[in-house]
Order: C-alpha cells, then structure tokens, then sequence
C-alpha cells in the first residue's frame, strides 16, 4: 500500500462517515509526511521507517504498532493511543505528544527532544538511551518507566510522576521539577543534574500567562538561553 492508497482509503471512509481502519497494514518505508491521518485504526500496523513528518495522528489508534525507525517529527499525536507501541530509534523531534497513552511502548533510543509530552502517560513506558532533550513532561505520568543512559538535559518535569522509575546513567543536567514532582523518598534530584524549581520563576510564569491572556498573544519567552 502506498500514499495514494492511503489517501483514498481515508477519504472514502469519511465520506461514508467511518472511522478509517487501516489495521494490520504493511506501509514499512511509506511515505505518509504531512497527511491528515486523525482518528485512524493504525493498530498492529506496521509502519517501519515510515516517513510521518508533520503528519496529524491526533486521536489515532496506534495499540501495537510496529513505528521502529519511523520519523514523526513535528508530527501531532496528540490525545492518541499509543500502548504497546514499538517505536524503538524512532525520531520524534518537537511532535506534539499532549495527553498521548504510551503506557508500555517501547521508545528505546528514540529522539523525543523539543517534544510535548505534557499530561501524556507513560507508565512502564521503556525510555532507555532516549534522547528528552529540552522536552515538555510536565504533569506525565512516568511510573516504574525505564530512563537507563537516557538524556533529559533541560527536560520539564514539573508536575511530574516519576515514582519506582529506573534512573541509572540518565542524564538530568538542569531539568526542571517543582514542589509537585512526585519521586521515590530514596531520591535526590539534585544529585541526578535537576533543579527546583525557584519560587519567583513560578510567579513571573503566572504573571506571563495573564498577560497571554489578556493581550490574546500566544506566547512570550523568557526562558534562560545560556547554553
């Protein structure tokens, strides 16, 4: 199967007003970047290297999906169902991952720097050797995940649940945590890289997101850009 097929098949299930099922499909080294591909049954599909650039998966079904060396970045999985998913050396740079279900997926060595990962579930979730670069997991879920050699080097993890989580040879150079961060009594952030969160940081963000608010301005930046 390849992108015209695809593109017709979606097509024709929405206009017979059908969730599009695309499940058990072989689209390995298919070339699926940019596509509107929201609400789709992409479970057990095997999608190796497929190139998904800037593609909408948002709400899409990817239970068991076979997404090994695949490249979402930039993509929009927002809100999409990702459990069991193997998405080992995947890239997923800057894709919106928001409120993503990743509970048991395999993201072994995948690249998820820039990514929103905010409120996503990745309970037992196997991070080992992935690369969090400067990425979003505030208020995640993050429960007996595995972090082994992995690098969350400015990684946002306030809010965060990170109780029973394997951290050996992770990196967490200047990762941010707050008094919400929930981790094992046993840990010290500190001693793994993280920094607290300081108390007029979290005022000034308040005071930001009123002035967002009110001026209808997306957003302002005021993050510390020393290397």
């Amino acid at each position: 199967m390849n992108r015209k097929d695809v593109e017709q098949k979606i097509q024709n299930a929405r206009a017979n007003g059908q969730a599009p099922d695309m499940r058990r499909v072989d689209l390995g080294d298919a070339d699926l970047s940019g596509l509107d591909l929201h609400g789709v049954n992409f479970s057990e599909a095997d999608l190796y290297r497929t190139n998904l650039q800037n593609a909408n998966l948002a709400e899409a079904n990817l239970v068991f999906a076979n997404l090994t060396r695949a490249d979402l970045d930039g993509a929009n999985l927002a809100r999409s169902n990702m459990v069991f998913a193997n998405i080992r050396q995947a890239r997923l740079q800057k894709a919106n991952l928001r409120k993503v279900n990743l509970s048991a997926a395999d993201l072994y060595g995948s690249d998820l720097s820039g990514a929103n990962l905010s409120n996503a579930n990745l309970a037992e979730a196997n991070l080992s050797a992935a690369n969090l670069t400067g990425a979003n997991l505030r208020d995640a879920i993050l429960t007996e995940v595995t972090l082994k050699d992995a690098t969350l080097k400015k990684t946002d993890l306030r809010g965060a649940i990170l109780q029973d989580v394997e951290f050996s040879g992770a990196n967490l150079d200047k990762a941010l945590y707050n008094a919400k961060t929930q981790w094992d009594k046993d840990i010290h952030p500190p001693s793994l890289g993280a920094t607290r969160e300081k108390r007029w940081f979290g005022k000034i963000e308040k005071f930001v997101d009123a002035i967002v608010r009110e001026k209808g301005a997306t957003s302002i930046n005021i993050e510390d850009n020393d290397n």
